[in-house]
């Protein structure tokens, strides 16, 4: 008689895998030759191999230089990055945002800077010294066609700038909160703001809640999450600045924020340096995100 065999998987065995996404921030410091030890060309080895340690489908720089990018793909070839300056061209600061090209398709991307003039390239407003911007991409992760929104940005750094902080924290949830609501969304960068401060609630109010745009009138603001207070598995310091010396003091002011069908899994202030040498005055921050 001829005996069949069955074989029974555990219903979680059939499930398919829960799908992440490995997210960074890294204000890399631009390479300024006053730096003396700590000048980019002493560093950017070690930048690379710390992005290459934590390993990101996607991350956010800030002070990005255009040579620094082109430096950052060549020796990781797997990664593209895109992004204007904060003058509208080459030229200074970019907000770069760099992807995997084998697990990620770029749909659509732009810039908008934070000014009362968000689509003028180079545009200031609230008296602040520099131009500041977003630059954003729709993403598609290759396979599954899931799609997610990021944003990379970097705020207004002086003590007086706060007010012009909140205009510009105002003006980014006006824009999140005119994007399709289920459609993930994931926002990065370096605010020069403490975490929990008067900046950090303007991005984390619940959506429904009333708020008053940069040019006065009524928006909602984003219902986003703070990926370092939610995520089940935490490590590093609080601290995101290091000032090329390892501080382990200090306010948290790199963040990543999420909202959408994401759960934050694992975050970590990165401290990888070689000797005492860190890759940036900042510490590049890392989220592990999940989703749902």
């Amino acid at each position: 008689m001829l005996r069949r065999t069955c074989l029974f998987l555990p219903v979680a065995a059939l499930a398919a895998r829960p799908e992440t996404l490995r997210v960074m921030t890294f204000n890399v410091r631009y390479p300024a030759k006053s730096d003396g030890p700590n000048i980019w060309e002493n560093r950017r080895d070690l930048l690379v191999e710390t992005i290459r340690l934590k390993d990101p489908g996607i991350f956010g720089t800030q002070e990005l230089f255009h040579e620094q990018g082109q430096y950052i793909v060549e020796k990781l070839p797997e990664y593209a990055w895109f992004g204007l300056s904060r003058r509208g061209n080459q030229q200074d600061e970019h907000m770069g945002v760099f992807y995997k090209r084998d697990k990620l398709r770029r749909v659509e991307s732009g810039d908008f800077w934070l000014s009362e003039a968000p689509d003028v390239p180079g545009s200031i407003s609230w008296n602040v010294s520099l131009p500041r911007m977003v630059t954003w991409g729709l993403f598609e992760i290759q396979g599954s066609g899931r799609r997610f929104y990021f944003y990379n940005t970097h705020f207004p750094h002086r003590r007086e700038d706060e007010p012009a902080r909140l205009n510009c924290a105002r003006l980014i949830a006006e824009r999140i909160g005119k994007l399709p609501p289920r459609v993930p969304f994931i926002l990065t960068g370096d605010f020069n703001a403490p975490a929990g401060g008067e900046v950090y609630k303007v991005l984390l109010e619940e959506r429904g809640q009333a708020t008053l745009s940069p040019g006065g009138q009524g928006g909602l603001s984003p219902a986003l999450r703070d990926a370092w207070t939610t995520a089940a598995k935490r490590a590093g310091p609080e601290a995101t600045f290091s000032a090329f010396k390892g501080n382990t003091e200090g306010p948290r002011i790199d963040w990543i924020f999420y909202r959408g069908g994401l759960k934050a899994l694992e975050a970590e202030t990165v401290t990888h340096n070689q000797d005492g040498r860190y890759p940036s005055d900042h510490y590049p921050v890392f989220a592990l995100l999940e989703f749902r």
